[in-house]
C-alpha cells in the first residue's frame, strides 16, 4: 500500500511534468510548422497511439448512437476551442505566460459547480479568484506597466480556459456511462477530423515545402507523451487522491514551465512577473487548502 501511494506521488507529479513542458515543446515546434499543422498531427498522433493501446488491452467501449451529440460538443469544447486558444496564444506570449495563465482554470470550477450543480461556493474560492487575478495582471505587465506581449495572446489564452470550463460540464455527463481511454480517443478522432480541412487549407502548402524535418519531433512528443502520457499518469493517480488534492498539485505546471522555459529559451522574468506568480499560486493554494481544511 505504502509503494502504490509512492507510486502515486510520482506518477502525478509526472503528469504535471508531461503539461508543462507541453508549453515548451509547442513553441519549439511552431519554430517550423504552423499552429494547424501542430494541432492536427497531434492529434492524430494521440488518437492513433491512444487506440492501438485500447484495443490491445480491451479498454475502447462501443457508444450508444444518442451520445455522438454529446461527443461532439465535448470535442468541440476540447481540443477543438482549447488547443485553438492555447496554441494561437502561444504564438504571443511566452511559454510561461501562457501556463500561469491556463493554471486558473481550477479556480473557476466552484463556480461551474454553483451554476450547473448547485454547489456552494465558499469564501475562500472568492479570495483565491481575486488574489490571482491580480496576479495575472501582474504578469501581463511589463515593469514600466506596458502589456508584456500581444494582447491577442492573453484573449487567445483566456478562450482556452473557458474552453476547458465548457468541458468540465459537458464531460461529466458521460463519465459515469463510459471510460476515459474511450472518451478522449473519441474527442480526439473527431477534433482531428475537423483540424484535417483547416490544416489543408491553411497550412497544407507551407507544410508541403517544410516536410518533417527535426522540429516535428516535438508534435510526436505532443502527441505520444503530453496527450496520452500526461493522461495515463494521471488517471492512475487520479484513483488515489482527492480531487481538492490534484487541485493543489496542478499548481505546480506554472513553476516547472518557468524553470524549463529559462533552461530551454532563456526566459528571464522580471521581478513584477515573479510577484504576479507568486499571487496567481498563492490564490490557487487559498482556494484549494482552505476548503480541504474545512
Amino acid at each position: 500500500m505504502a509503494s502504490e501511494k509512492k507510486y502515486s506521488y510520482i506518477a502525478i507529479v509526472g503528469a504535471m511534468m508531461l503539461w508543462s513542458v507541453s508549453f515548451v515543446w509547442s513553441k519549439l515546434a511552431f519554430e517550423s510548422y504552423n499552429p494547424f499543422t501542430v494541432l492536427f498531427f497531434r492529434l492524430f498522433i494521440a488518437a492513433i497511439s491512444l487506440f492501438i493501446v485500447s484495443k490491445a488491452f480491451g479498454l475502447l467501449q462501443k457508444i450508444d448512437k444518442s451520445d455522438y451529440k454529446i461527443l461532439l460538443l465535448l470535442s468541440f469544447f476540447e481540443p477543438f476551442l482549447y488547443f485553438i486558444g492555447e496554441n494561437f496564444g502561444l504564438q504571443y506570449v511566452t511559454a510561461s505566460t501562457a501556463a500561469i495563465i491556463i493554471s486558473t482554470i481550477p479556480l473557476f470550477m466552484p463556480f461551474l459547480g454553483f451554476i450547473f450543480f448547485k454547489e456552494r461556493i465558499r469564501r475562500n474560492n472568492l479570495i483565491g479568484v481575486f488574489i490571482s487575478f491580480l496576479g495575472v495582471l501582474f504578469v501581463m505587465l511589463n515593469k514600466d506597466l506596458s502589456i508584456a506581449g500581444d494582447i491577442k495572446g492573453f484573449v487567445f489564452l483566456f478562450v482556452a480556459v473557458f474552453a476547458a470550463l465548457g468541458y468540465t460540464v459537458v464531460v461529466k455527463r458521460i463519465t459515469y456511462k463510459y471510460n476515459a481511454f474511450t472518451i478522449v480517443i473519441w474527442q480526439n478522432i473527431i477534433a482531428s477530423i475537423v483540424f484535417f480541412p483547416l490544416f489543408l487549407f491553411f497550412d497544407f502548402q507551407a507544410f508541403k515545402e517544410i516536410g518533417f524535418n527535426s522540429d516535428f519531433q516535438y508534435i510526436v512528443l505532443l502527441g505520444i507523451m503530453a496527450s496520452n502520457g500526461a493522461f495515463l499518469l494521471y488517471t492512475y493517480a487520479f484513483k488515489h487522491f482527492r480531487v481538492s488534492q490534484i487541485g493543489l498539485f496542478s499548481n505546480l505546471i506554472p513553476i516547472f514551465t518557468i524553470v524549463i522555459s529559462f533552461f530551454v529559451f532563456s526566459e528571464k522574468l522580471e521581478t513584477i512577473k515573479y510577484f504576479g506568480i507568486a499571487l496567481v499560486v498563492g490564490g490557487l493554494f487559498i482556494s484549494e487548502f482552505r476548503k480541504n481544511r474545512s
